[in-house]
């Protein structure tokens, strides 16, 4: 240890790093050293420092010393209070020198730099993928070991990082906390007000190498991405089948659970994902958000209206790979296939029929409930199929879209055309004006 007088310095004989107490530098050589001299008489747990020690312990005792004057928060270290004062304050004293990004923590500006250095010292040993803080790869760690260390101490529900139990939280308390500084509305997590605050500025700062296509967001740029790499890195423990995204594998898992946690307030109807619920409410509320910029028709559903501008075009982007039929939908291309198969998936738990089609099953199960969910808004008669609603409209509008191309009769129905030719190619039925000709 050498001591320096005339600055009153004292300097690392290793690191050459200078202190300006003689038992800072103390302290700091028993890092250097890996001396741990302090130890934990209730774990046994050891420490460099004496303060570490003293941190160390009120886990234990669960004491909390050191007190927010703003929000009244608790600390056991007057570091931590130094760093949540400044949440309050804004302060953020720790500066990039490459971009002047400034940091209201130390250690969040050792983790920014590495975004310019590309530094990812952590590496996971099961699947060799690295990253650029231990806390990621503990998190990542995570996803082999199916640990789910944080629990909702309301509905038992648990999690395997503490910031998804802290926004699953805010879904008992309705707590929204961050609000957007342009129109006013409250969102529970940051990450939605950020997505929000997109649809002000129109910002699509996240580009695709690829393809060139932009996001709003660095999430939904990785999910992209994985639609040119194929990469399915989620795994169903159940059945084994992998998907691309984490929700589409929580969607699927409700397959083999039977969960539907989304319920109608109107009919009371439960469905399995989020976006199922909010296309069958607008069956409710008749709403039709998008439109064809061809020929003007409304859906209530962005796929539907794929579907339908395929009849412009006359794209058929789904091609059977035994026949090479193609098809404008994927469903039709699944139906189709049940042909060359012989397939009938689809079993009827009432009277055991079975079906190649999951609306074919939905619309027959109607048979043994009754259900009616196709009411007509001008005499409130009830249908258990759409196309029945459809054909009952034109009884109010006397509408006759169907005509004859022989005799150009019209009718309301198509059914009623198609008995009506028979008339002209069944000798014994003749219409009048058939007689003519």
């Amino acid at each position: 240890m050498q001591k320096v007088t005339e600055k009153s310095s004292y300097h690392c004989g290793i690191c050459q790093k200078s202190f300006s107490l003689e038992s800072n530098l103390i302290k700091h050589e028993c890092i250097n050293r890996s001396e741990k001299p302090y130890h934990c008489d209730i774990c046994g747990a050891s420490f460099s420092r004496s303060d570490g020690l003293t941190r160390h312990k009120c886990t234990h005792t669960g004491e909390k010393p050191y007190h927010c004057d703003i929000c009244g928060k608790s600390f056991t270290d007057t570091r931590s209070l130094t760093r949540h004062i400044r949440i309050h304050t804004g302060e953020k004293p720790y500066q990039c020198d490459i971009c002047g990004k400034s940091f209201s923590e130390s250690g969040h500006l050792n983790k920014h730099k590495r975004t310019h250095t590309g530094e990812k010292p952590y590496q996971c040993d099961i699947c060799t993928k690295s990253f650029s803080t231990n806390h990621c790869l503990i998190t990542h760690r995570r996803i082999h070991t199916g640990e789910k260390p944080y629990h909702c101490d309301i509905c038992g529900k648990s999690f395997s990082r503490n910031c998804y139990l802290t926004t699953h939280r805010r879904i008992h308390t309705g707590e929204k906390p961050y609000h957007c500084d342009i129109c006013g509305k409250l969102f529970s997590e940051s990450g939605h007000l950020n997505q929000h605050k997109h649809t002000h500025t129109g910002e699509k700062p996240y580009h695709c190498d690829i393809c060139g296509k932009s996001f709003c967001e660095s999430g939904d740029l990785s999910k992209h991405r994985r639609t040119h790499t194929g990469e399915k890195p989620y795994p169903c423990d159940i059945c084994g089948k992998s998907f691309s995204r984490k929700d589409g594998l929580s969607k699927h898992k409700r397959i083999h659970t039977g969960e539907k946690p989304y319920h109608c307030d109107i009919c009371g109807k439960s469905f399995s994902g989020n976006n199922g619920l909010t296309a069958h409410r607008r069956i409710h509320t008749a709403e039709k958000p998008y439109q064809c910029d061809i020929c003007g028709k409304s859906f209530c559903q962005t796929g539907h209206l794929s579907q339908h501008k395929r009849t412009h075009t006359g794209e058929k982007p789904y091609q059977c790979d035994i026949c090479d039929k193609s098809f404008s939908e994927s469903a039709h291309l699944n139906q189709h296939k049940h042909t060359h198969t012989g397939e009938k998936p689809y079993h009827c738990d009432i009277c055991g029929e079975s079906f190649s089609r999951n609306d074919g099953l939905c619309k027959h199960k109607r048979i043994h409930t009754g259900e009616k969910p196709y009411q007509c808004d001008i005499c409130g008669k009830s249908f258990s199929r759409s196309s029945n609603l459809t054909r009952h409209k034109h009884t109010h509008r006397d509408e006759k879209s169907y005509h004859c191309h022989v005799c150009s009769k019209s009718f309301s129905e198509n059914i009623q055309l198609t008995e009506h030719k028979h008339i002209h190619t069944d000798k014994p039925y003749l219409c009048d004006k058939a007689k003519l000709m």
